[in-house]
């Protein structure tokens, strides 16, 4: 149930419509937690029916009417409560693993292709996750430096994971062009965990 309290979270901050919400996601959280708009609006509408958040339908002239969207007491409540308890991470499916995982089937100069497409990709993310737009939260700076604080965490766990699968791929791309497979198995990860 991240996706509603992601939204709670939003909320907490002050009024907004789903259209605002939208904008919030794409600005601060992408990175980690994408959301579509049509999965924002069932949520609220989801949210509304708990009691978690309250609408206001707002007319507009020549424009049809905006609902904006309110945290209540009983949605501050069971955002707090959420806030506080661990939360399981999911298993995680990624196709770029199972390409390597069977990647065995191609010639060098094909994996190795697929794995600097990948370094190439992971480059340009770093870049922007780290010196472009990205990099300053759009709407963080109007936050207390606390919560500006709690923000840029979750943005250099993106950086840190990144430079991880960076410098692991890079790796990948000198084993392979050393042949460390034709070391068998046992060779192979023997000289790679330092036995």
């Amino acid at each position: 149930m991240s996706l509603p309290h992601a939204i709670l979270g939003f909320l907490q901050y002050r009024p907004r419509t789903g259209y605002d919400l939208k904008r919030m996601f794409d600005a601060s959280v992408q990175h980690f937690w994408p959301a579509q708009q049509s999965h924002i609006y069932q949520a609220l509408t989801k949210l509304g029916e708990q009691g978690y958040a309250s609408v206001e339908h707002v007319p507009q002239v020549d424009r049809p009417g905006r609902k904006v969207y309110s945290i209540t007491e009983r949605g501050r409540e069971e955002l707090r409560q959420w806030l506080k308890e661990p939360r399981p991470e999911r298993p995680v499916r990624a196709p770029f693993l199972i390409q390597l995982f069977f990647a065995g089937h191609l010639a060098d100069d094909e994996i190795l292709e697929v794995l600097e497409g990948k370094a190439n990709e992971l480059r340009k993310m770093l870049a922007l996750y780290s010196e472009g737009p990205v990099s300053q939260p759009t709407f963080s700076k109007d936050l207390p430096e606390r919560e500006q604080f709690f923000w840029y965490l979750t943005l250099d766990f993106g950086i840190g994971s990144m430079r991880f699968a960076l410098e692991w791929i890079e790796d990948l791309i000198d084993r392979i062009g050393r042949k460390e497979y034709e070391k068998g198995m046992s060779g192979a990860f023997t000289q790679r965990s330092g036995k």
